[in-house]
């Protein structure tokens, strides 16, 4: 594998280690207990085909945290694997277009945070990821 792909899987993987991390604790870094206020008015329930559920804010809170926790398990998991293929040169080209996929979609997301300057700079960030992997997958 090239040198440069290497390296680059290496910031991917300290990148995607560090972000795995802060995610642990992004509902309290964001604020999310002001910002959904625990206390308020009723919320609409949840109703999918036959199932019913009155969602409470504690809900909504404890589904903040639940998606937060699953992100940063799939993030420590790709920044260890990045670091992985980096040092080992033992690559998985089905386990890497997975991985492209994911930064894809990641990326794509972004835009649900708004369409600013900034939003489109994480966007391509992520993006950049998506094809870094790509190219993992076509050398491996």
């Amino acid at each position: 594998m090239q040198t440069l792909v290497r390296f680059a899987l290496a910031l991917s993987g300290v990148f995607s280690l560090t972000l795995g991390a802060a995610h642990f604790f992004f509902p309290l870094l964001l604020d999310f207990e002001h910002a959904i206020p625990k206390v308020g008015g009723p919320l609409k329930p949840f109703r999918l085909w036959f199932i019913r559920h009155a969602t409470t804010r504690a809900d909504v809170h404890g589904i903040a945290w639940v998606m937060n926790h699953a992100a940063s398990y799939v993030l420590v998991s790709l920044g260890l694997l990045n670091l992985y293929w980096a040092f080992t040169n033992i690559l998985n080209p089905t386990l890497a277009l997975w991985v492209a996929g994911w930064w894809a979609l990641r990326a794509g997301s972004q835009l649900y945070l708004g369409q600013r300057r900034g939003d489109w700079l994480v966007l391509s960030g992520f993006a950049s990821l998506s094809v870094l992997h790509f190219v993992v997958a076509l050398l491996a």
